[in-house]
């Protein structure tokens, strides 16, 4: 899915499956599957930031600690760098995840209370082995001065610092062991606005001097378009339509997409915009309904979207959508030409409300 020359690529991920079983019964019997993540796959360049959008609980956080094998995926294959990660021992795991870090959406309960931050900079470089005492030091210094922190406060506790200071230090948590990878989950949602865009002009700042690459895990689409140079849009478990960001948001295709860019607010008050209002509630994971699985709310769901999985197509140039309403040729995928004739239907309303 992903045109761009292979050795160009940081991180591929290839039919990423994560599955919860429910047990059931006297003896917890295993009765079904909450499909958390359900067949992702998806490539990212080195030194971009490669956004995931979607809904709450659509599978977008879980699919971040599971590339990063915090969570053991259920099925699928991982590569970072050229290896295949999935297949490292838990020792091999922890030295390679020197070059994966995470900053996680939560600046409260990501930084231990009991741990000044020093000591919380200086663990990731002690579990690593990295440096004398004497560097380590003055790395920490560092990365306090990097993240617009004064060396004053290496001595405080995580309770004296602000939201967006506490966020600041996660980042340079992140940055002690000069990853090449940061999974940054909704790393501002916890924030004030005012900090959000600091954090944000941090991190681009920092990305421009390291070369970071980031996975930028978030819902804010308004962020999402300021941040990332591709974008790829989850609904339960799936990847519905990849796209760079300004295709993305001049041309969304899948419907779901179109529901979310409508709901984003314009900052022109003169400025018109169709509203797209989704009917129903999203299926449980673990109740998932059979083919695409936003046809129970698709105002453009034909029959055989109830019967098949649409896979991503490209539809453009380094665009892909998961949709029957489009493939490489634009037309409707089943032959049948009663519903070719409902899917033109479907696109021309689809086009029309964008």
């Amino acid at each position: 899915m992903n045109s761009a020359n292979p050795s160009d690529e940081l991180l591929q991920v290839k039919h990423l499956k994560k599955y919860y079983p429910v047990n059931n019964g006297m003896f917890r019997k295993s009765v079904s599957y909450v499909k958390a993540v359900d067949d992702v796959s998806f490539a990212i360049r080195r030194g971009e930031t490669f956004g995931l959008v979607g809904e709450s609980g659509c599978g977008k956080s879980t699919t971040g600690r599971s590339l990063l094998r915090l969570i053991e995926p259920s099925d699928g294959q991982i590569f970072f760098d050229g290896e295949e990660i999935t297949r490292l021992s838990a020792e091999e795991m922890r030295k390679r995840r020197k070059e994966m870090q995470i900053v996680f959406q939560d600046p409260f309960s990501s930084l231990d209370p009991r741990q000044n931050v020093k000591r919380i900079l200086e663990e990731p470089l002690k579990v690593h082995g990295i440096g004398s005492g004497k560097e380590r030091r003055e790395r920490i210094e560092r990365l306090m001065e990097i993240v617009g922190l004064p060396a004053a406060h290496l001595q405080r506790y995580p309770h004296q610092f602000s939201g967006g200071q506490r966020q600041r230090i996660g980042i340079a948590r992140a940055l002690a062991v000069q990853p090449k990878l940061i999974v940054a989950d909704e790393p501002v949602s916890a924030l004030d606005v005012s900090i959000q865009s600091q954090v944000i002009n941090l991190m681009q700042d920092l990305q421009e001097e390291f070369g970071l690459t980031y996975l930028f895990i978030a819902h804010d689409l308004s962020v999402v378009k300021h941040i990332c140079d591709r974008v790829a849009v989850m609904y339960l478990g799936r990847i519905v339509e990849i796209a760079g960001k300004k295709e993305l948001y001049d041309n969304p295709q899948h419907p779901y997409t179109q529901a979310l860019l409508s709901s984003v607010p314009i900052p022109n008050p003169k400025a018109k915009r169709q509203r797209i209002i989704l009917q129903g509630d999203v299926p449980s994971p673990s109740k998932a309904p059979e083919g695409c699985a936003f046809h129970t709310r698709c105002p453009h769901a034909m029959e055989i979207c109830r019967q098949q999985r649409p896979s991503l197509q490209e539809t453009g140039e380094g665009h892909f959508t998961a949709c029957f309403l489009h493939n490489e040729s634009g037309r409707l995928q089943d032959p049948d030409p009663a519903q070719q004739g409902q899917a033109e239907q479907s696109r021309e309303q689809s086009r029309a409300s964008v």
